[in-house]
This record gives structure tokens, sequence and C-alpha cells, in this order.
């Protein structure tokens, strides 16, 4: 059960830090490319494009993550008893 909620907490931390970078990198895209700002073409980029994907891939990163760190000191924990 505590490996379950490592790894829900570790999904929503990934989701939140995953769309801060994912807007960060979108923005850079716009920068580099010049991306065209006509009727906010290039904000709908970042936040609906960036965005959605970074936060997807940091909330499977972050749950993997999470659970992978709980159930190896879970491990640990009973190596030790």
């Amino acid at each position: 059960m505590r490996t379950a909620l490592f790894a829900f907490l570790g999904a929503i931390g990934g989701l939140l830090l995953g769309a801060a970078i994912g807007v960060l990198t979108g923005l850079a895209w716009v920068t580099v490319f010049k991306t065209s700002n006509f009727e906010g073409y290039s904000g709908m980029l970042v936040f609906f494009g960036f965005a959605p994907g970074g936060a997807i891939i940091g909330g499977f990163i972050g749950a993997i993550w999470a659970a992978f760190a709980a159930s190896k000191s879970r491990l640990q924990m009973e190596d030790e008893s």
C-alpha cells in the first residue's frame, strides 16, 4: 500500500514538473523556430501541445521512479530484519 501511495504522489509531482518543463520547452521552441503569433498560434502550441506532452511523460516517470524508490527502501528494511 505504501508503494502505491508513493507512486501516486510521484505521478502528481511528475505531472506538475513535467508540465512546467513542457511549457519551458515550448517557449524555447517558439523562440528558436520563430513560430507565428497569428491568432495565438504559438500560445496554443505551447499550452495544448508541449504542456500536456510534458505532463504525461513526467507523470509516468514520476510514478515509476517513486514506486521504484519505495519498493527499494522496503526491500532494504526487510533485509535488515
